[in-house]
This record gives C-alpha cells, sequence and structure tokens, in this order.
C-alpha cells in the first residue's frame, strides 16, 4: 500500500508528541477502506519514517498472572485496569517494558522502561517496576499472547495529536496462530477529545463508528478457547463479518 505522499518525521521529534497520559478513541474497519481514507488525510499529518519506511514491524508479548487477572478486569468491564507488556519496535531496535493504566476518568497512562524483548525472564529493576506501579509481582506474570503488526504512525502537524494505524495482525500462544489481514486498526491519541481530529472527522466521513479494541483481549479472545470471552463474543463476530472471512474461524462455541 503506497503511504509515501505523507511529510515525513524522524523518531528524534516524536518525543514532542509522546502523550503518556492521554485520552484514546479506537476504530476498526476493512483494509480497502485506508487508501482512501489516508488520501484525505495528507497534508494534516506527518508520518513515523525509520531508514526510509514508513509501515514499521511491530512485536508484543503480553503478560498476565495465571488467573489470567489483568484479562478478566477488561472482560468484566472493571475500571482502574492494568496491562503488562514487551514490546519491540522492531525496525528501530528499541523495546520496552511496558505498564498501560486505564483510569476511571477514562485516561490512558503509560509507564515505560528500555528492556531486552528477547529475554524471557524478568530483571530486577523490571520487577522493582511492575511492583512499583501495579498491584501485581513478576513472580506470578507469564507470558500470555504474542501479538505482531505493521504500523504506520501519523502525527498531527499541530503536534497535539498521534495516531496509529495497525495493519496486518497476527496472535500466537503456544498452540495456535491466528491472521486477521484484512483487519485495520485505527486509534486516535490526543491530550483532549479527538473527535475534532482530521483523522476523526474522515473517519465519520466514511462512516467508520468508533468502538473499543484491546488487541490483548480479542486476541485471547480468538486464540484461548478455554478463557471466558461472552463479553467478547459480539466484537468478534462482527469483526468476522466486516473482514469478510469465513464464520467459525475463531470457534466461538
Amino acid at each position: 500500500m503506497k503511504t509515501d505522499f505523507f511529510d515525513p518525521i524522524q523518531l528524534e521529534e516524536m518525543d514532542r508528541v509522546k502523550l503518556m497520559n492521554r485520552t484514546d478513541r479506537k476504530y476498526w474497519c476493512h483494509f480497502n477502506f485506508l487508501p482512501e481514507l489516508l488520501q484525505s488525510i495528507k497534508h494534516n499529518y506527518y508520518s513515523l519514517n525509520i531508514d526510509g519506511e514508513n509501515q514499521l514491524p511491530y512485536a508484543t508479548t503480553y503478560y498476565d498472572t495465571t488467573k489470567n487477572e489483568m484479562y478478566a478486569s477488561h472482560h468484566n468491564g472493571k475500571l482502574n485496569r492494568f496491562k503488562i507488556r514487551r514490546r519491540s519496535y522492531v525496525a528501530s531496535g528499541i523495546s520496552f517494558l511496558e505498564i498501560k493504566f486505564k483510569s476511571n476518568k477514562g485516561r490512558t497512562i503509560k509507564k515505560r522502561i528500555p528492556a531486552d524483548f528477547s529475554n524471557p525472564r524478568f530483571t530486577k529493576p523490571e520487577d522493582e517496576f511492575i511492583s512499583t506501579y501495579t498491584p501485581y509481582s513478576c513472580l506470578e506474570l507469564k507470558p500470555s499472547l504474542i501479538n505482531e503488526f505493521t504500523r504506520l504512525t501519523l502525527v498531527n502537524k499541530n503536534f497535539k495529536e498521534r495516531c496509529t494505524i495497525d495493519l496486518n495482525l497476527q496472535f500466537k500462544n503456544a498452540d495456535r496462530t491466528t491472521a486477521l489481514e484484512n483487519l485495520v486498526i485505527v486509534e486516535i491519541k490526543s491530550e483532549g477529545n479527538s473527535v475534532v481530529s482530521p483523522l476523526a472527522i474522515a473517519l465519520r466521513d466514511h462512516r467508520i463508528k468508533t468502538s473499543g479494541f484491546s488487541k490483548y483481549c480479542v486476541g485471547r479472545a480468538i486464540i484461548d478457547p478455554g478463557i471466558k470471552r461472552n463479553a467478547f463474543k459480539e466484537k468478534i463476530r462482527s469483526i468476522e463479518k466486516a473482514i469478510q472471512i469465513n464464520k467459525n474461524i475463531f470457534d466461538l462455541n
């Protein structure tokens, strides 16, 4: 897919729009909508560019307790909830241990420290980081999902908004791999109300409505048949229909 019509922004300039305390708005749609959508906003945004590329690979390992407490908190609609993950920004060779906290005020607060993505064990500094900012200990955490995708990162030219567009999603665990090749996930991240963003307006004009989407929870619900997923079944069936894949691929019985 051609995306080189955006003015580029370099990685070192991204510090101007970290947005570690922000509001998020998510959307998802079929890939076919994307080229026209991007053309309509090309003058409003920069795209993150590394070594001449702006469609960049990401890899994430999520962690949860043996009782899947973080997944259950989201499934049951609990606010003030956490997600813990290692993420590799593959093109840049950078990786972090990240904690995402969703507050009861609807804000997402992210903290992170540098980490070795390939290390399956938590280091002492990582243990202290997790214990300080979450109610969990690294001793009770285990890898629960691997997620890989390609990301186009856009920065509003006013530097008050960052948007991510994720393609080629793939979910893995020890037993199964599932790819959602036609699915596109759009997330608008801003300090305030993202409704006024050019991308949000373009999505509305294309009749694409906001809809929550947690890659961790949807991924777990799709590939782990033993986990509780009643709250996500309707969303997963909507995804099946929207991206035109065979029914029952997710085995929702």
